[in-house]
């Protein structure tokens, strides 16, 4: 078949809309390489996707893009506009499925006549749904859990008690296991499936296996039923966690050849029977001892798994799906990152990767820790090297939570080691080290984790080499031969160091680290450059995709060593502060790059984003960004410069080191880096260009924070020094919060100050995103949050152009930039954040790398700010943008995503910590209809009847006022608490007094929410203190397990209910983005 044979003219495929947990970036990775594709058959690609922050809503991806909902009702409307002929369902995650099997019911497809490109939606349902799945499995005698399919709490307790507990539960159509977990007794399945059926109509009760293997294996099919298996991998940890939360590798390490063949015979008989075209990931739960099998789930569409997989062979798993579903069988591709070998061709590994999960469980007050069937993590990372050891170290310092390697950290305080190793945590991993070094045997281990003995011997390995080191004193008195293991299991230079030197490494660690690392160089004890060469040497492999290992003679590559490639430094794993946009400014700035006729090189380690896919760049190294590893890669590829301000904190934290080793950074320089980050430098700095900033102070004792507050007076902002995106950071409003707060940072002394500063209530925020060439700024964009200060800007829903600032201000915030961006000599992308108050401006923070807002402010207003700075730190001259960059007849508004209902316990309440997983940006004519359009994409719906306001201040029940009115002439029911009940009516809106839990009387607002009498739930704490958070707490927390929508700040509340009684989802304008 050629290009000939397609009849498809133009197609539209449904992204998956903001990141949150158990949906993430693999998405945006997988829709890229579909719109790449199809791109290259000539076809007209339209996207609808509201999630601003991703490469694929960008340039050169997609030809139309919508920034809307990818909800039924509004891709309908734009089938109806574009009329394309066929759509990709698969690229999107689960919500893409769900919306497209929601359409393909009600007869859409067939009344336009528009072809489902890929796997049938028949057979999607097949997979989806359970008692289908399972009777199509047993067609062909293949072996599922037992389970039943129920859709009410009673059905769900007699389907419990005929299987015998432990069950598990999980919700159908749903992502990431949510909605599910394991039960012991009645009271908790109950609970449980009340949850789940909030999420799903249909819930299952299964019998669990807990304790058994989890195999994953990557099909592909064509429509001539050819099939491959791409690759298989293992799960670390045993059945009863969710493979989003568990550590895997690839290939399958404790698998024997006949396992390995038996359970990939299966897969390819699976996939034929349901008759998958594409791509399709299937799970097994496997016993080792008896060989017995059950298989677990089957995704017909890309998941986290195949970008990982993508990722670990080489095989461009999506790009291929996505040309399958035009009709291509696989003997007609070649595979394009090998580009020897044709894509009916098996990748087999002469290497390992190890895929670990991050999470931020320490962001959220009251969540629970444990792990298990439903996913909490929120980012992660892969590793590769030669052995498990290595893969397995590597992996633990990429996940960047403090943590060195698999030994020589700081000890955790665990009380009872046998329960911490039984109910796993975030922390396992660790407490596995803290067991071995504690003399636990590894058979021990393994009968309380279940985790097969393999991987603990390899984990032993390490901790023996550990305790070898651990003997000498110094780096010149060690054995060559000993250092050289050291290194090929994985030990970082500073592990190393500290096994050596002990406590000195506190106050030394960057002297002694360089220590061990000129000692191994003399020793010649180097990495080698490695190709991920994924036909195993069958044919010479050509890829630019590299890792560095000690286990190797000689490197894959011959350098140019002509200084004319260019260093982006990625963002490592994506967290919660750190996220998708960056990924879209590393490729930017890669392109950019390229297009200025250097060689772009990219370092990165996370497998989700596009900016480690194959063609963005003429060499992929993926592997850490440590300063140690950083500088073996630069010693190798001898760059004309180094660029770190496009990948958010973590290349930032590396300039001063890398400015001392000699290395050319791009850009603003290091020391003017440091001049920022450092808060007395940066307040020093201020001072003596007369800007104002709120008044700080860093102490060191409780005496000092006393007299301080004396002084300025509550309410005050308490942090510990130097971290990215406000961790522990706290507004404390009395006495009671301040000595709680400090009780929790309870190690407040000389080496760890805490800054304490004045908190200006009621006080705008304001962002300036620019460029700036030698001081001079050339490019900016001014956008205003809607909460009042005091909620992160990250979580902050936030408009651009800004709309209600007055023009003094404005001006005021040009003069102060311009004075900043002196004064630090900028060259390249900064982001300074205000407080304005009637016309009083004071600066919060600057920082001299890209923001989490540059692609936000680049696509509404059209102009590339990454393009611009790169052309800048290239050293090109860039012309200061001309005219008004604000005039634009339409708004941006940014909105964040929140994953509470996936965080068992968390308390929904938004602060200065930031907690939002994702983010969207629509545009639309005015403030209302952008606003309207951003709170439907991160999940929101438009109330229907009942709507509950309970409001803290009387300042923030005078702000809800207005919108009080609207909706009771709008025809709502307004029930309410006491006080706020209290002050409506005064103010003539009716309301219905409701009771919080605990207060006698009737209705009681638990028992609304349980019976869906509330479709709305406006909760603003007064401030935080502990009574107030648990009453509160139980109204926020019972809304967002049982799916209603939930606000907790007074303006956006307003904003919100303005947008949706003065406008009606019919007046929603369906424009696409080069329409505005």
């Amino acid at each position: 078949m050629d290009k000939s044979d397609i009849k498809i003219k133009k197609a539209l495929l449904l992204g998956s809309g903001a990141l949150k947990i158990g949906e993430a970036g693999e998405f945006d990775y997988s829709g890229s390489q579909a719109l790449k594709a199809l791109k290259e058959e000539g076809i007209e690609t339209i996207l609808i996707n509201p999630n601003i922050a991703t490469v694929q809503t960008g340039e050169g991806f997609a030809d139309k893009i919508y920034f809307l909902p990818v909800t039924p009702y509004f891709v309908k409307k734009v089938i109806e506009k574009e009329r394309p002929d066929g759509i990709l369902l698969a690229f999107g995650g689960q919500t893409a499925l769900n919306c497209g099997v929601e359409l393909y019911e009600e007869g859409v497809f067939e009344k336009y006549g528009i072809e489902v490109l890929g796997t049938p939606v028949e057979a999607i349902k097949n997979t989806e749904d359970r008692e289908l799945f399972v009777r199509r499995l047993d067609e062909i005698g293949i072996k599922t859990i037992k389970s039943e399919a129920v859709n009410d709490v009673e059905g769900a307790v007699a389907a419990a008690d005929e299987l015998g507990y432990p069950v598990i539960v999980r919700a159908a159509y749903a992502l990431g296991g949510l909605g599910s977990g394991f039960c012991d007794t009645r009271e908790q399945l109950v609970s449980l499936v009340e949850k789940a059926l909030s999420f799903s109509p249909q819930v299952l009760i299964e019998k669990s296996l807990k304790g058994w293997k989890e195999v994953e294996y990557e099909v592909m099919r064509d429509r001539y039923d050819n099939c491959i298996t791409v690759c298989n991998m293992e799960n670390f940890d045993p059945l009863g966690i969710h493979t989003g939360e568990s550590i895997v590798v690839a290939p399958s390490q404790t698998l024997s050849n006949e396992d390995y063949h038996t359970l990939r015979k299966l897969a390819i008989k699976i996939i034929r029977h349901i008759g998958i075209v594409g791509e399709c990931n299937v799970q097994y739960a496997f016993d080792p001892e008896s060989m017995d099998y059950r298989v677990i789930e089957v995704n017909a569409r890309l998941s986290r798994s195949s970008a990982l997989a993508s990722k670990a062979t080489g095989y461009p798993l999506a790009f291929v799906a996505a040309k399958l579903g035009l009709g291509y069988g696989l003997f007609d591709l070649k595979n394009s990152v090998t580009k020897s070998t044709s894509a009916f061709f098996e990748p087999a590994l002469d290497y390992i990767v190890c895929k670990i999960p991050r999470w931020d469980l320490g962001k959220f007050h009251n969540v629970a820790r444990e792990i298990g069937s439903s996913m909490k993590s929120v980012g992660e990372v892969m590793a590769i090297g030669r052995t498990f050891e290595e893969v397995i170290q590597k992996g633990l310092r990429m996940i960047g939570q403090g943590m060195h390697g698999f030994v020589e950290n700081k000890q955790l305080n665990v009380s009872d080691i046998d329960k911490a190793l039984s109910q796993p945590t975030d922390k396992r991993i660790f407490i596995i080290a803290q067991a071995l070094r504690r003399g636990y045997t590894v058979e021990r281990i393994h009968e309380l984790t279940k985790i097969d003995l393999w991987f603990l011997q390899k984990l032993n390995n390490i901790m023996l080499t550990s305790r070898e080191l651990d003997k000498y004193d110094s780096i010149e008195e060690l054995p060559e031969d000993l250092l050289r293991l050291a290194k090929q299991q994985g030990f970082s230079d500073f592990q190393v160091g500290r096994a050596l030197y002990g406590d000195r490494m506190k106050k030394e660690s960057e002297q002694l680290s360089d220590l061990v690392r000129a000692t191994r160089k003399k020793l010649g004890i180097v990495p080698v450059v490695k190709q991920i060469d994924t036909l195993a040497a069958e044919y010479p492999a050509q890829t630019n995709y590299l890792y560095l290992t000690y286990n190797g003679e000689e490197d894959d590559i011959e350098y140019e060593n002509d200084h004319r490639s260019v260093v982006v430094l990625g963002s490592g794993a994506y967290r919660i502060g750190s996220s998708v946009e960056f990924d879209w400014c590393g490729v930017n700035a890669l392109i950019t790059v390229a297009k200025e006729g250097w060689r772009p090189v990219m370092i990165n380690y996370n497998p989700e984003t596009v900016s480690t896919d194959y063609d963005m760049c003429d060499r992929l190294y993926f592997d850490e960004l440590t300063y140690e590893r950083v500088m073996d890669i630069v010693e190798h590829e001898t760059p004309h410069g180094v660029i770190l301000s496009t990948g958010g904190q973590i290349p930032n934290n590396l300039a001063v080191r890398l400015d001392a080793a000699k290395v050319n950074i791009l850009g603003t320089q290091a020391r003017d880096i440091d001049n920022a980050e450092d808060r007395n430098k940066f307040s020093q700095l201020c001072d003596s260009i007369g800007v104002d900033q709120p008044r700080w102070a860093e102490l060191s004792s409780a005496d000092a924070i006393d007299k301080f507050v004396d002084e300025v007076g509550f309410p005050v902002l308490v942090r510990p020094s130097y971290v990215l995106s406000g961790a522990a950071m706290n507004v404390c409003s009395n006495e009671q919060e301040l000595t709680r707060f400090l009780k929790l940072a309870a190690d407040v002394s000389k080496q760890h100050p805490v800054v304490v500063s004045s908190f200006i209530q009621e006080a705008k925020e304001i962002e300036m995103d620019a460029v700036a060439q030698d001081g001079e700024i050339k490019l900016y964009a001014i956008s205003e949050h809607i909460e009042f200060a005091g909620v992160h800007s990250g979580d902050a829903t936030i408009q651009f152009p800004a709309q209600k600032l007055y023009v003094e201000t404005m001006r005021r915030i040009k003069k102060i930039s311009g004075r900043i961006a002196k004064a630090l000599h900028i060259s390249g992308p900064f982001n300074i954040q205000f407080l304005a108050k009637n016309n009083d401006i004071k600066v919060i923070e600057c920082n001299l790398r890209a923001s989490r807002s540059f692609p936000f402010v680049s696509k509404v207003s059209k102009q590339n700010f990454i393009d611009a700075a790169t052309r800048v730190m290239l050293g090109k001259k860039v012309e200061r943008a001309g005219g008004p960059a604000f005039d634009f007849d339409y708004v941006g508004i940014k909105a964040s995503q929140f994953s509470f209902s996936r965080l068992q316990g968390a308390d929904p309440v938004l602060g200065v910590d930031m907690s939002s997983t994702g983010e969207v940006g629509c545009l639309g004519d005015d403030t209302s209809e952008a606003i309207l359009k951003a709170m439907l994409s991160v999940g929101y719906t438009i109330p229907r009847h009942g709507i509950l306001l309970s409001s803290g201040t009387d300042r923030q029940k005078v702000s809800l006022l207005d919108s009080a009115r609207l909706l009771h002439k709008k025809g709502y029911t307004i029930y309410a608490t006491e006080g706020t009940q209290h002050f409506l009516s005064e103010n003539g809106v009716p309301a219905i007094r409701a009771y919080w839990p605990g207060e006698e009387g009737k209705p009681q607002i638990v028992d609304m929410l349980h019976n869906r009498e509330i479709d709305m739930v406006v909760n603003i704490p007064k401030d935080l203190t502990p009574k107030e958070l648990s009453n509160g707490y139980r109204i926020r927390r019972t809304a967002v397990d049982l799916n209603i929508p939930l606000i907790t700040n007074a303006r956006l509340a307003s904003a919100f209910i303005t947008a949706f009684c003065t406008m009606s989802l019919d007046d929603i304008k369906i424009k696409s983005w080069d329409e505005y």
